[in-house]
Order: C-alpha cells, then sequence, then structure tokens
C-alpha cells in the first residue's frame, strides 16, 4: 500500500493539471520525486475517483484502461488533442500535443 504521504503527493499533482493537457503516470511520479508509475497507477486507481482521473493516463497514449467511455466526454469537453475518431475504443491521446511539458510549475521543484 502506497504511504499516506505519497497519496497526498499524486492527488495533489494531478489537481493540477490543467484542462486539456495530461501526464502519463510516470510524469506524475517524476513530479513528485519518485520513479514509481505503477504506484502512481494504483493510488490513482484507490483513490483518484475525487480528482481529474482522466488527466492521468499511460505512456501508451491509451485513455485510463476501463474507462474510455467515461473520460471520452471530458476529452471533448477540455478540448484534449486527441488521435483517431473519437468513439470510445476507437481514439488515443495525442501526447506530443496534450502532455504537460517538464517545463511546467508542477515540476519546478524535482531536478530534471
Amino acid at each position: 500500500m502506497p504511504s499516506p504521504e505519497f497519496v497526498d503527493a499524486v492527488l495533489q499533482t494531478v489537481a493540477r493539471i490543467p484542462e486539456g493537457r495530461v501526464m502519463t503516470y510516470g510524469d506524475v511520479g517524476v513530479a513528485i520525486g519518485s520513479e514509481a508509475p505503477r504506484a502512481v497507477g494504483r493510488v490513482m486507481a484507490l483513490y483518484g475517483h475525487g480528482t481529474h482521473w482522466w488527466r492521468v493516463v499511460p505512456a501508451s497514449g491509451l485513455p485510463p484502461q476501463g474507462h474510455e467511455v467515461l473520460a471520452l466526454p471530458h476529452y471533448l469537453r477540455e478540448g484534449t488533442p486527441l488521435r483517431g475518431e473519437p468513439k470510445p475504443g476507437e481514439y488515443r491521446i495525442a501526447l506530443s500535443a496534450a502532455r504537460l511539458p517538464y517545463t511546467h510549475e508542477i515540476y519546478s521543484e524535482v531536478a530534471l
């Protein structure tokens, strides 16, 4: 089980991701000074329902597994860049355009 401090750090970071942008699980880990993307995924699975969970995606650019249908309206409303036909199961996030750059202030407390 992730520590309460780790959970808080993940959720606070996710809450700061701007509309229309995404971070990968690994990006969130980097932003909090961790190299544990699976632990970030675990936090999102257990505690992420109260935050902008759709803004955290796998490095593949797919929407969060099992939540493709629920995530799509959020992406469309926020203007998140997508690849493919915007239908459930037939799209990916256009990571090159949607991914939060490492110059964003979320990463300011970590030496990159």
